[in-house]
């Protein structure tokens, strides 16, 4: 019977022992949980995509001795960044006295492109303890941004302005600033506009939409056919691309001269003065149906050989001839003769300085005047100077 009792307490004393063992290797939230604890205010939240998360995490010493304690973070999610100070120092391990506490900041950055979800850590107290997170992601997040136009494509003369609408689309979580530029070829000008100034740069908000203006001037010279014009909106993590497209039919330019340049002649009064006249496409696009007109001053007349050039292809010229009439009663000087060629598309004037002449028969009639009158002058002076 005693052997019996001393069997049970045996069994009695091995099973308290082997309770104690596993208590001190495992329960650490029932001996060693008591002389360190770790706590924060906000073991749960929920959050959006792209939040930044501040814990303050106190550790706490209940016991009678200085602990040195190991801290780190366990679980976390991939993709998350984190860091973990106390004193401005990221920190490893912290030297706690008996009956205080140290207060570590741990900051957790969730993502901007994650799924919807509930996600788990811990901060861990090597060997002592840990302290459970939770964090709920309200959305599933992206970390993208759009660029679109709902009239990519333009078309127009060269010498046109081109204009777009877009939109641009801050789809993250958070403010975004977007650097403008453009790729396009050389010698385009691209200009944007938002919220009706001129920029180069914008601040769309998470979540929000910019309408933006685009502006592309092409250059004078350039040939007909169709332009590819890149745009981006850039941002240190994201960027949106949008192409747009001009669509140039060329520019209409023509230039009417003389074939050296010279637009100046001179005809008597009355008299006829004939000119040869080019009119030359300096254009991309081709001219049709270029009339020729004038603008001259009273009772003068401009007649025109021929009247209308049916086409006219870029860097081709025509010739053509304009006789100028002048006015019988003209005086001596200088007139301007306005020519003019144009259709629906363009218009190019020529000023000519036209001198007259007075014709040669009025200046022997002036002279055989004033001779006249001197001759009676001096037959009245003979006749009657003796009396």
């Amino acid at each position: 019977m005693k052997g019996f009792l001393l069997s049970v307490r045996t069994k009695m004393l091995f099973v308290a022992m082997a309770h104690f063992m596993w208590m001190m290797t495992f329960g650490g939230h029932s001996v060693f949980a008591n002389t360190v604890a770790l706590y924060t205010p906000y073991p749960e939240i929920t959050v959006p995509p792209g939040e930044s998360i501040d814990y303050s995490v106190d550790v706490i010493n209940n016991s009678g001795s200085i602990k040195n304690v190991g801290v780190s973070l366990s679980g976390v999610p991939d993709g998350w960044e984190h860091s973990l100070k106390s004193g401005g120092w990221t920190i490893g391990k912290v030297a706690v006295m008996p009956g205080e506490k140290k207060t570590l900041s741990l900051k957790v950055d969730v993502p901007h492109q994650v799924e919807k979800g509930v996600y788990k850590f811990q901060v861990v107290a090597q060997g002592l303890t840990s302290l459970p997170l939770v964090v709920t992601v309200s959305e599933t997040g992206t970390f993208k941004s759009e660029f679109t136009s709902t009239q990519p494509n333009v078309e127009g003369h060269s010498n046109a302005t081109f204009s777009y609408n877009a939109k641009l689309r801050n789809m993250t979580s958070e403010p975004q600033f977007y650097a403008l530029r453009s790729d396009a070829p050389r010698g385009w000008n691209v200009s944007f506009r938002a919220n009706g100034k001129q920029v180069s740069s914008v601040n769309v908000e998470a979540n929000q939409t910019l309408d933006v203006a685009v502006e592309v001037s092409p250059p004078k010279k350039i040939k007909a056919g169709n332009y590819k014009i890149p745009i981006q909106a850039v941002t240190r993590s994201t960027s949106a691309d949008l192409e747009l497209e001009a669509a140039v039919k060329g520019n209409y330019e023509i230039e009417l001269t003389t074939p050296t340049g010279l637009l100046s002649t001179n005809v008597t009064a009355g008299g006829k003065k004939r000119l040869e006249l080019l009119v030359k496409n300096n254009g991309s696009s081709t001219v049709n149906d270029i009339k020729l007109d004038k603008r001259a001053p009273v009772d003068w007349d401009v007649v025109f050989e021929p009247n209308e050039i049916k086409s006219l292809e870029p860097g081709e010229n025509a010739k053509v001839y304009a006789t100028i009439q002048a006015s019988k009663k003209a005086i001596a000087g200088d007139y301007m003769a306005t020519l003019e060629a144009n259709n629906p598309d363009v218009s190019e004037k020529a000023a000519f300085r036209v001198s007259v002449k007075t014709p040669v028969v009025w200046g022997w009639l002036g002279i055989m005047l004033i001779l006249g009158v001197f001759g009676g002058v001096f037959q009245l002076f003979k006749k009657y100077g003796r009396r």
